[in-house]
């Protein structure tokens, strides 16, 4: 997943945009591959880009923001470098996720699907990570961790600092 783009200047950023927008010319169905690099270049989809987006290809704004907000990969606020996801699924719940993720949660002083004011962390719930023999299991970018405590994940997330 694309994290904040901070460190490049808005012009290079759009610089780009104008790139992938030469790419997709005239190519029919270009608007969600249009979203995907768009959200890749900036980190996220900002309003103004999606009513760019909307106009180089000719489709009303309401149909790109209904695109962007259906699927749950595009995203409408700057995330973290790093992204952390706490598995919710049964297993994980029964073992004490809920406990796990408030330990997170109070120690980076941010909610459910918030970023941090520095975006070095977001945090985000999901349904299942798919690894229940671990439970209670979260995600810190591509790294799975396991069997966690509140002390224990909240000690791993300060390892990605």
């Amino acid at each position: 997943m694309a994290a904040c783009k901070c460190e490049q200047s808005q012009e290079s950023q759009y610089q780009q945009l104008q790139e992938v927008f030469d790419k997709y010319r005239n190519f029919k169905g270009a608007l969600i591959p249009l979203l995907q690099e768009a959200q890749e270049i900036f980190g996220y989809l900002p309003g103004d880009v999606m009513k760019k987006i909307s106009q180089e290809i000719g489709v009303p704004f309401s149909k790109t923001f209904g695109v962007a907000t259906f699927y749950s990969q595009f995203h409408l606020k700057p995330r973290g470098r790093n992204i952390i996801r706490m598995c919710q699924g049964t297993a994980c719940h029964v073992r004490g996720a809920a406990k796990v993720f408030d330990a997170v949660s109070t120690d980076l002083g941010v909610g459910r699907n918030e970023s941090t004011e520095d975006l070095r962390y977001t945090l985000e719930t999901v349904a299942c990570l798919g690894a229940c023999g671990l439970a209670p299991v979260m995600m810190v970018n591509d790294d799975t961790h396991g069997r966690l405590t509140p002390d224990k994940a909240v000690a791993i997330v300060k390892k990605y600092e």
